[in-house]
């Protein structure tokens, strides 16, 4: 059997590039070797070296804002360098219309920490302003006096009640250049004006990953540099040694500045703050809960902030099927129970599920697909679990959840108003999928009153028979 093959010539003519196309008859055995040694010929496109795309350098990346202090009068900044940096400062001085008087800027001696990776050596430097005026912009910059990044900037909180949003991502976990940064992009977007933004865990899915936790600081770019960071551990920030024990990412705490004022054991990883009116508890559901347990206690017992917004990895309530975490429930819910915490936001589940303000009570050991039944009106907390990144889990049907997704990635934008709080779940595209609002009434439970985005449960169609509608009712 005889096959055509067609070969393409170059040449000049004239000084012109001339084409010309060569037919010629062959067997097809004869077609099928040209065709593989054309393929083999074929140049391939090489993949780019992590350690490359990921090397330091003189110059700062990786820079993100975090608190050590008093949000009002305090900031830190924490970013990586090459080895070759052995000392860095930061500057800082008052945000102008102008171009920057650069001898007007502060400097302030940074500490550094040395960070051996899977992929290289690095130093991460942090420093903490202090002495800053609430509510005033200012503008930043961190280097080695000669190799700098660029000018950052940056409002303190204020001191006088006033309104304020912050964002909640869940998971972001995996594929997070390509997928995720898309859903950090959009939640800017819709709330530019956003004060901070709250990682519930599992930012990255290898503990030790540099490439990975690369990949988390250039999709949220230059966000993560002016806009406040308050992150909490997940599962997937405990690397496993070799006795199959875990512990703490190596790079948790030299890229994170974060208050130092939890269980000893537990620095950087437990820790409260207020902002204006709002108490926010951050915790780390990875290990050593009966501690936390005790220092929540106590933290609540002093708090004198009107709400209180706790944020950790792992649920209270799991939305996944045959995930539960009866553990850590029957430690900290009877202590949010107590002091009628307002709002708890966790991930790890891979998709989404908000409860009202009923949950069942402590001592009926299942998961929330049963045990509605014995639920306690008196508590008032709202538990949420929810996921920013692409790994996407079945979704399983509970009566305890008024809204639920799956396959859907989400952000939270949610507004302190006074007495006021709003929760809007948005999808990674900006449209609204879940609302509520919460109102304070003195010595009462919060009164909850619900937003039907007019939007279909996103649900797998096996399970959307079960589907919760949600109306606008209190």
């Amino acid at each position: 059997m005889k096959k055509e093959i067609r070969f393409l010539s170059l040449s000049v003519a004239s000084g012109l590039l001339v084409a010309t196309f060569h037919v010629s008859t062959v067997s097809s055995q004869e077609a099928a070797k040209a065709e593989v040694k054309a393929e083999v010929a074929t140049p391939k496109i090489p993949l780019a070296d992590p350690a490359e795309v990921h090397k330091p350098s003189l110059i700062p990346d990786r820079v993100v804002l975090t608190w050590k202090s008093d949000p009002k009068t305090t900031q830190s900044a924490t970013w990586r360098t090459s080895t070759a940096v052995k000392e860095a400062v930061g500057q800082i001085q008052l945000a102008d219309h102008g171009p920057l008087k650069e001898q007007n800027a502060v400097t302030v001696k940074a500490t550094t920490e040395y960070l051996k990776s899977n992929l290289s050596e690095a130093h991460y430097h942090s420093v903490e302003f202090t002495d800053l005026k609430p509510d005033t912009k200012y503008v930043y910059r961190v280097g080695d006096g000669a190799n700098w990044s660029e000018w950052f900037q940056f409002t303190t909180a204020p001191s006088k009640a006033e309104p304020f949003s912050f964002v909640y991502f869940g998971d972001a976990q995996n594929d997070v250049r390509s997928q995720w940064s898309r859903v950090i992009r959009q939640s800017y977007a819709e709330a530019p004006n956003t004060k901070f933004m709250i990682h519930a865990g599992d930012l990255i899915n290898v503990a030790e990953s540099d490439a990975e936790w690369g990949d988390w600081f250039k999709a949220g770019s230059f966000l993560h540099a002016t806009i406040n960071c308050v992150p909490v551990p997940g599962n997937h920030e405990q690397a496993t040694l070799e006795d199959k024990t875990k512990r703490l990412s190596h790079h948790w705490r030299p890229q994170f500045t974060l208050p130092e004022m939890g269980p000893p054991g537990l620095e950087e990883t437990c820790f409260t703050f207020e902002y204006l009116n709002t108490r926010f508890i951050c915790l780390n559901s990875n290990r050593m809960l009966d501690e936390q347990a005790a220092w929540l206690n106590k933290v609540l017992a002093d708090n004198k902030s009107q709400w209180v917004v706790c944020t950790f990895h792992h649920p209270v309530y799991s939305t996944g099927k045959d995930r539960d975490n009866a553990e850590l429930r029957n430690k900290w819910k009877p202590i949010f129970d107590a002091y009628r915490v307002d709002l708890v936001l966790t991930g790890h589940d891979h998709t989404y599920g908000r409860t009202g303000l009923n949950t069942p009570v402590i001592g009926y050991e299942v998961n929330t697909s049963t045990g509605a039944n014995v639920a306690d009106s008196g508590t008032g907390t709202v538990y949420v679990v929810s996921v920013s990144g692409p790994k996407m889990y079945p979704l399983k049907p509970s009566d305890l959840m008024r809204r639920v997704a799956e396959d859907t990635q989400l952000y939270q934008v949610i507004t302190v108003d006074g007495d006021t709080l709003r929760f809007e779940a948005r999808t990674a595209m900006g449209t609204l999928y879940d609302a509520f609002q919460l109102k304070k009434r003195p010595g009462e439970v919060n009164e909850l009153i619900e937003f039907d985005p007019e939007l279909e449960t996103r649900r797998r169609p096996e399970v959307v028979k079960d589907a919760v509608t949600v109306g606008a009712t209190k």
